[in-house]
């Protein structure tokens, strides 16, 4: 059940979830199920009160440890086995409520940076502490990943989120294209991080950085905004996740030589303390 949810909605992250053990596996799938419920509460065809509705009883069942619900009770159990903190979790409700309403816009460079680190963000630091990452300058740069990850998101969903009233960035391809400019700097911000996860679990977030950045690429071969809006979802096809999976193992090897982890992101880290104490998450 865990893994078929994890096949059917998060391809690239399903590719890379071949190189986990089974143990952490299970405790990924997990926190995707959380996640992949509150995107579909936001996400249904349900007027938006009845949204509303739902989400606010999920939330509270969650904060009042409904541990009837199953996929509560296995995020309560990966938050006290995993020692996640619970100002994390609303970080992410916090994000997922940003999309209950009649129109979201986002204006400024700081909303999108808040909005992306609590539905995204939260996420890749939540995975850090599956997989056993101490270091918090490491922890930071999993906050980058999924930063990264949900930047590429919306470069890839402009359309669909327009039909749901919903829009992060412009509707034009300049605007697409500054948005994925500007997730290249939080994956490559996040490559040197990689190195403080523990050797068994790290092949599969260097895969999966690599898949989920060349989804920009396909993108960007669009080159205009008509060849973008006929082109439906984009995703990377297998051929190129081969690829991108062998060019991991360079990846992987130069990892190896990194000795001292020097975290130099803080500029858009400062914009995202204007509102989010990140050291009382980390």
């Amino acid at each position: 059940m865990k893994s078929n949810l994890l096949k059917k909605h998060a391809k690239s992250f399903y590719w890379a979830s071949f190189f986990l053990s089974r143990n952490t596996l299970v405790k990924c799938s997990s926190l995707y199920n959380f996640c992949r419920t509150l995107d579909d509460i936001v996400d249904d065809d349900n007027n938006l009160s009845i949204k509303k509705g739902i989400f606010s009883k999920f939330k509270k069942d969650f904060e009042n440890k409904n541990l009837d619900n199953q996929i509560i009770k296995d995020m309560w159990s990966l938050i006290d086995s995993e020692g996640i903190s619970y100002q994390i979790v609303l970080d992410l409700f916090d994000g997922v409520e940003t999309d209950l309403k009649e129109k979201v816009v986002i204006n400024s460079k700081k909303d999108l940076l808040v909005y992306s680190y609590r539905v995204a963000g939260t996420v890749g630091l939540m995975m850090s502490k599956i997989m056993k990452v101490k270091n918090k300058e490491a922890l930071k740069g999993a906050i980058d990943l999924g930063i990264a990850m949900q930047l590429t998101n919306i470069a890839r969903d402009v359309c669909e989120d327009k039909k749901r009233n919903r829009q992060y960035i412009e509707h034009d391809f300049s605007s697409i294209q500054a948005i994925i400019n500007e997730s290249q700097t939080f994956y490559e911000k996040s490559f040197t991080s990689i190195s403080s996860i523990p050797v068994k679990s790290r092949f599969s977030v260097i895969v999966a950085r690599r898949v989920y950045k060349k989804i920009g690429d396909y993108i960007l071969k669009k080159t205009n905004i008509d060849n973008y809006n006929k082109a439906g979802k984009i995703y990377v096809p297998v051929f190129e996740k081969v690829i991108q999976t062998f060019l991991s193992i360079i990846d992987f090897i130069k990892l190896l030589f990194i000795k001292d982890l020097n975290y130099d992101n803080q500029l858009n880290h400062n914009i995202l303390e204007q509102e989010i104490n990140l050291n009382e998450r980390i």
